[in-house]
């Protein structure tokens, strides 16, 4: 079973400049609460119970967000802001349900860099989730533990994958399948953002993962090239060289991007329309303007 995840935030998140300079983007508000809110609750109702961040040595305030704070709470109170200071309580029982530890990514070179740095924080035997901040997954059932459910028949790393209007395909990487299953396929090849006419499907790769050990020595045999990240899908080009075998699952939910700032406000306008306090004021307010 997935006991461990990694989610890497080291990066500089340079499609949200300047904002970025001050705010990383896993702290960028999606209604009333920050993209990385989202994605720690996921893991929690997938039933995992530990989180290894990649960080940038330089800035990390998730544990400054969830930890308690007595000044504030204490201010809360004498203001007789109640419904705040529950708000505030909410974020800090989360890591009542589960331990962080943290990693550090010095330079950004690249997602399968980021996860390589977490190598000795994982399990000698044992798979582990990974979780972009780029994406967030609207679902009754958890991405995360639909693909731990998949993992636990296969045990082969497993990719979340999501259909995408042929016309915009390359916008994204794309998966060469062959379906095995309803929603079920194996991987035969992966096309960083194809054109319309080359791309081998429309099933695009979402930012949720199972992998094994397997894929921390593929990223190891990677050579460094200046000017050149190393990815996750490197490895998995290694990998599918080698016949190794990887899956990949057609999650159910909604895809709410957030990988730039075009797709972070249309996910914010998607959810912020369909919020229960907000959302009938909202279409109000844009009947009125």
């Amino acid at each position: 079973m997935i006991r461990k995840v990694i989610i890497p935030i080291a990066g500089l998140g340079t499609r949200f400049l300047p904002q970025s300079k001050i705010l990383p983007k896993e702290f960028f508000p999606l209604v009333d609460k920050p993209i990385i809110q989202y994605i720690i609750e996921e893991v929690i109702n997938s039933g995992i119970k530990q989180i290894v961040f990649v960080v940038n040595p330089e800035r990390n305030l998730i544990s400054d967000y969830f930890k308690s704070n007595s000044d504030l709470d204490k201010l809360l109170k004498r203001q007789n802001k109640n419904d705040f200071l529950s708000e505030i309580k909410k974020i800090e029982s989360i890591t009542k349900n589960i331990s962080f530890s943290f990693v550090k990514q010095k330079k950004p070179l690249g997602n399968g860099h980021a996860i390589l740095q977490a190598k000795n924080k994982i399990g000698k035997t044992e798979p582990y989730g990974v979780l972009f901040n780029d994406d967030v997954i609207i679902s009754k059932t958890p991405c995360l533990f639909q693909l731990s459910q998949v993992f636990k028949t296969y045990q082969k790393p497993i990719i979340a994958l999501k259909k995408v209007p042929k016309d915009k395909v390359f916008h994204y990487g794309i998966v060469e399948t062959e379906k095995i299953a309803n929603r079920f396929y194996k991987i035969k090849g992966i096309v960083e953002k194809p054109s319309v006419d080359s791309a081998p499907s429309n099933l695009a790769i979402i930012g949720r993962y199972i992998l094994t050990r397997e894929v921390f020595a593929e990223l190891e045999k990677i050579p460094l090239v200046k000017n050149k990240e190393m990815l996750l899908t490197d490895a998995f080009e290694r990998m599918l060289k080698n016949n190794k075998t990887i899956y990949g699952y057609e999650i159910e939910g909604e895809w709410m991007e957030c990988g730039d700032k075009e797709r972070w406000l249309k996910s914010n306008l998607a959810l912020s329309l369909r919020h229960l306090r907000f959302g009938p004021k909202l279409k109000s307010y844009l009947k009125q303007i």
